[in-house]
């Protein structure tokens, strides 16, 4: 698998990675539905160091080390449960965990977390979100997802919806989209959430079409996906106004009338109340089928970062 990534092989930002990489990391989570018996990692073993709540991404993680043969040693809400609650930084208890683990994928839950453990480690450190800032293996695995579901990712109109300020898989998602041909990406959010001027200023300087609408209903009829995310209450502190100012869109089943037959709807998960239980039916609604594909980018991922690739 072809990279521009230094070594240790850390995956800290979609922007670290180039287009015949990601296509290969995508032929080879496909190829793995096909090797299911393959142990390239046995005796290896992954730290999932976890300082937020997580479901998807820390049980992705682990299933994917265990069915490559590898073995998981792990710490959910480690700001309460492990040293952090002492007060010890990112940094030390890096140096503490790359003793026992070969990799060791970090959710930390300020900006830049993953990049600090990244600059004292000398195994591999995967950013598995750190606060509002990116959630790169969401966007790999969303990528696959397209991928899968259209044949392509080139070409999309894809629309980005709800917190698009605070949502770090849908800031993750729309830069890495800028590595597809001809896509054009659609941004709806409320007035206090919109996405950040750093993710636009990053797609205007790759040349991808972007534009923003407050209109969800009006947006639907053009697009090939929709990408809803829920409102990051936690984000929001004490200002419950701009929270509730935030919550204005939900996904009806009213709305897929609207929605083009090819089209497709993911959310990243979990979702509170902006897709209705009534679209889970639909075969139009992929993310339950994109939550599974998180395991299979998580398997070809942890095979790259240990040089473990076919």
């Amino acid at each position: 698998m072809a990279d521009r990534i230094g070594s240790p092989r850390h995956i800290l930002s979609v922007t670290d990675v180039s287009r015949p990489w990601l296509d290969a990391l995508c032929a080879r989570a496909a190829a793995i539905t096909r090797h299911p018996t393959r142990k390239p990692l046995t005796g290896r073993i992954l730290a999932t160091l976890f300082y937020e709540p997580s479901t998807r991404t820390r049980l992705s993680f682990e299933a994917a080390m265990l069915r490559l043969g590898g073995g998981v040693i792990s710490t959910e809400n480690a700001r309460e449960f492990s040293s952090a609650a002492k007060g010890e930084n990112i940094e030390d208890t890096t140096r503490i965990v790359e003793g026992y683990a070969d990799v060791i994928a970090v959710r930390y839950h300020e900006r830049g977390g993953a990049a600090r453990a990244a600059a004292v480690a000398s195994v591999p450190i995967i950013n598995a979100g750190d606060g509002p800032g990116e959630h790169p293996t969401q966007a790999l695995l969303d990528w696959f997802t397209l991928a899968r579901e259209f044949g392509t990712v080139d070409g999309l109109r894809i629309a980005l919806v709800g917190d698009l300020a605070n949502g770090r898989a849908a800031r993750s998602l729309a830069m890495l989209l800028a590595l597809a041909h001809g896509v054009s990406l659609v941004f709806i959010a409320p007035p206090v959430t919109p996405m950040g001027t750093d993710v636009k200023a990053y797609l205007d300087a790759r040349q991808v079409h972007w534009e923003e609408t407050t209109d969800l209903r009006g947006a639907l009829t053009d697009v090939d996906a929709v990408y809803m995310t829920r409102v990051q209450k936690e984000r929001f502190g004490t200002d419950l106004d701009a929270y509730q100012a935030a919550r204005i869109y939900t996904f009806t089943p009213d709305m897929l009338s609207a929605l083009p037959a090819r089209a497709r709807i993911l959310h990243p998960l979990p979702r509170v109340d902006e897709i209705a239980p009534e679209i889970d039916a639909d075969p139009r609604a992929a993310y339950f089928r994109q939550a599974h594909n998180g395991m299979l980018v998580r398997m070809a991922l942890l095979e790259w970062a240990l040089d473990a690739h076919e």
